[in-house]
């Protein structure tokens, strides 16, 4: 268990390219949402729901929305600000695929870096990764500024460490990892056990 890492669900996105509540959406038994709670619950001391709205039936603490931000850093700055940790690990609800292993082994090149950010195919996954929480201020300082209100323009202010596919994929973990289900047609590719693009 990683004792000093808080695990932030974000799922509090308008999923407009789904069409519906994508935390709701069913794959196999379990919904998106649950699939990532069962990955998260027995690796983290605390794991945190960030959302926009309540979500009943969801035995987690449960954060909104800083109303007062209009944009995709909302449930990043609610779910920072609730953490009792030094490390967040920040995950969408559309990614069921994630292994123990993997964020295990992500979380080793954590050091003295402010993020530790997987590249899958050469893309950069900011929401599959590991912040320290101490960058709260620093984002809230980059929203009082009117800069971009995104998760990757914060990033070019932070110490990171890009952590390449190849440093952590071995026979047991693959590229599915880090695949949203972002589309109807990405969850019937994932029923189908089709190959579904990574995250971009």
């Amino acid at each position: 268990m990683l004792d000093d890492c808080t695990a932030i669900i974000l799922a509090g996105g308008e999923s407009r390219r789904m069409g519906r509540d994508k935390a709701h959406v069913v794959l196999g038994e379990q919904t998106l949402l649950q699939h990532v709670i069962a990955v998260m619950q027995p690796l983290f001391s605390e794991v945190i729901l960030s959302v926009r709205e309540p979500r009943p039936g969801i035995n987690l603490p449960q954060v909104y929305d800083d109303k007062t931000i209009a944009g995709p850093l909302a449930g990043v700055v609610a779910g920072l600000a609730e953490s009792h940790t030094k490390w967040a690990f920040l995950v969408a609800c559309d990614m069921p695929f994630l292994q123990t292993e993997m964020i295990e082994k992500l979380g080793e090149y954590r050091g003295e870096f402010q993020a530790v950010v997987p590249v899958v195919q050469g893309h950069p996954q900011p929401l599959a990764a590991f912040y320290a929480v101490s960058i709260l201020g620093v984002i809230r300082a980059h929203l009082a500024n009117g800069e971009k209100n995104s998760l990757r323009a914060v990033l070019e202010k932070l110490s990171v460490r890009y952590v390449d596919e190849s440093e952590l994929f071995d026979d047991t973990m693959t590229q599915q990892n880090f695949v949203d289900l972002d589309t109807p047609q990405d969850v019937n590719a994932a029923v189908d056990n089709r190959v579904v693009r990574a995250t971009c």
